[in-house]
């Protein structure tokens, strides 16, 4: 692993890295980044010298576009992976395909039944809530989950998931938890997923578990900011499952990358901070009834 915070900074840990990457005599280099800075990752593939190094063609960064224009001769193979906005896992299909000659779909975000932990067995229906994130602009208010739990059918098993941390860091969020049938559970991801393969639905920020809700093929809804449209979130329709979906608010600076430039509104991005609250009732309401139904 390579500190790019002391890689840039500190001189002496910038010589002892590159040192050890020229030490190494890699025979091939292949970078995975579309988004590159000539100072920090560029300086590990100059330092390798390996016999080949391959790249995606660089997404544009002005501040630096001349510099790493100079630095495409680092490469033997350059791969044109598409625009500025491209769903970032057709984007890395795409290059592995290059890269292997190969050429086939993109891939459907969704893990074959084989790979995963068997479905946990519960007594009644279970929805998983995850409102946290490590970007707290991203999270919706406690008032709508709330609002949410209150609208599901008797006798559901509300299960919000998270860290200790999280509910440390999210004192408003505490008191969900004495409504009638809510819990908190701190399971980690591995053992979380018997649970989510159960759960009637998955309600969750755009954050890791959201992802692996969907891979494991929960019924899941993602509320997201408008941040990583044509991107991350929500998914290209090439690689999107049926159990996934999405509810975001458009913005015309959608595809920030979090790089906010509008001031918050009640403590979130604009963006989330306009998700219309109706809009998600009504989407609860939907799958659930469609899960109900055997749809």
């Amino acid at each position: 692993g390579v500190d790019f915070g002391r890689l840039r900074g500190d001189l002496g840990y910038r010589r002892r890295v590159t040192d050890d990457v020229f030490a190494s005599y890699y025979r091939l280099v292949i970078h995975t980044d579309f988004l590159r800075h000539p100072d920090l990752d560029e300086a590990i593939i100059a330092a390798a010298c390996a016999p080949e190094a391959v790249a995606m063609v660089q997404r544009s960064w002005p501040k630096y576009d001349a510099r790493l224009l100079r630095n495409r001769s680092l490469y033997a193979r350059l791969f044109d992976s598409g625009g500025a906005h491209v769903d970032k896992v057709i984007r890395w299909s795409r290059y592995a395909d290059w890269l292997g000659g190969a050429d086939r779909p993109s891939p459907v975000a969704r893990l074959p039944e084989e790979r995963l932990a068997p479905t946990e067995q519960v007594d009644g229906p279970v929805v998983i809530i995850h409102p946290f994130s490590a970007v707290k602009q991203k999270q919706s208010p406690p008032a709508l989950y709330r609002r949410l739990i209150e609208t599901l059918p008797d006798g559901t098993r509300v299960v919000i998931t998270g860290t200790k941390d999280d509910l440390d860091a999210n004192a408003d969020y505490t008191p969900l938890l004495d409504l009638p049938g809510v819990e908190f559970d701190d399971s980690g991801f591995q053992d979380l997923v018997g649970l989510l393969r159960a759960a009637k639905l998955v309600i969750s920020v755009d954050t890791a578990l959201m992802h692996l809700a969907v891979a494991v093929g929960a019924p899941t809804i993602g509320l997201a900011s408008a941040a990583f449209v044509g991107e991350i979130v929500p998914y290209d329709p090439a690689i999107a499952p049926d159990n996934a979906r999405f509810i975001y608010y458009s913005m015309p600076c959608e595809g920030c990358l979090g790089d906010c430039i509008l001031p918050e509104e009640s403590g979130m991005f604009p963006c989330v901070a306009r998700l219309d609250e109706d809009r998600i009732i009504d989407e609860v309401q939907s799958m659930i009834g469609e899960m109900e139904g055997g749809g």
